[in-house]
């Protein structure tokens, strides 16, 4: 069954009057489940994974579109991933309707220096029963697109402005090579939920997509520059060093044959 990212990009591409060509991108056949060259197909290596923290991607208008996007990536792994358009005139009442849902607890990840200082957050809370007894789950809403872009959505989501801002610090400049946003300190969207999910203990998922992310550029570069993959190189190697502990899911996994 198609995931959140892959049923928004359908919506998008139904509603578009002319094909989507990817920037820079190759211009052959894409496979539908990865967004490669079927050559270089990612569909065997697809590992999902359940965890207690959710993920809420607001999707710039053509981020779903782009092969680049890593939000993808993100519902690949995480299985609690649900994806939305994003339009300043309005709002998917499925989005307020997840917002409030009871079982979870939204963090809007984001910068705190944008935010009022109470607002913001630099960890997740362990989990705390609410009235009712339920424990939340933490959901972390990711702004996926440029950062001029994350920056209206930020600014202009009114049913944002109640949430917590969880700002991260991350250690490390970003590894992301498929696009440059001019600068180390912006991660990319898998980037940035591999460090909510580690903020959340989350920390076989957080290994997860950072090992999938260095596979998925891998494959992406090699299709570009029509390169063979590397199946024994050092990112395939690292996704097999992550999937050997218990507690995931792999769906039909190469390396498993």
């Amino acid at each position: 069954m198609p995931h959140a990212v892959a049923r928004l990009r359908a919506a998008r591409l139904a509603r578009s009057s002319k094909p989507f060509l990817a920037r820079g991108g190759f211009k052959q056949e894409r496979c539908v489940g990865c967004r490669l060259l079927p050559s270089h197909c990612l569909c065997a290596l697809r590992p999902t994974m359940s965890t207690r923290a959710g993920i809420c991607l607001l999707m710039a208008d053509i981020e779903p579109l782009k092969p680049s996007n890593t939000g993808w990536l993100v519902a690949d792994v995480v299985a609690d991933t649900f994806a939305f358009g994003w339009a300043r005139t309005e709002t998917d009442p499925a989005l307020l309707a997840l917002l409030s849902d009871p079982q979870w607890q939204p963090f809007v990840v984001f910068p705190g220096q944008y935010a009022a200082p109470e607002r913001v957050v630099h960890a997740v809370p362990p989990p705390d029963a609410s009235a009712d007894g339920l424990v939340k789950r933490p959901l972390f809403i990711l702004l996926d697109g440029t950062w001029a872009e994350g920056r209206k959505m930020f600014g202009r989501s009114p049913y944002l402005d109640a949430l917590p801002v969880l700002s991260l610090a991350p250690e490390r400049a970003s590894r992301y090579q498929l696009r440059n946003s001019g600068r180390d300190d912006h991660l990319c969207t898998s980037e940035v939920a591999a460090l909510c999910m580690g903020l959340a203990g989350e920390h076989h998922a957080a290994q997860m997509l950072g090992a999938y992310l260095d596979v998925f550029t891998h494959h992406y570069l090699c299709a570009k520059n029509q390169q063979p993959v590397a199946w024994e190189g050092s990112a395939h190697q690292g996704l097999r060093d992550v999937l050997s502990p218990p507690g995931h899911r792999s769906l039909g996994n190469r390396y498993s044959s």
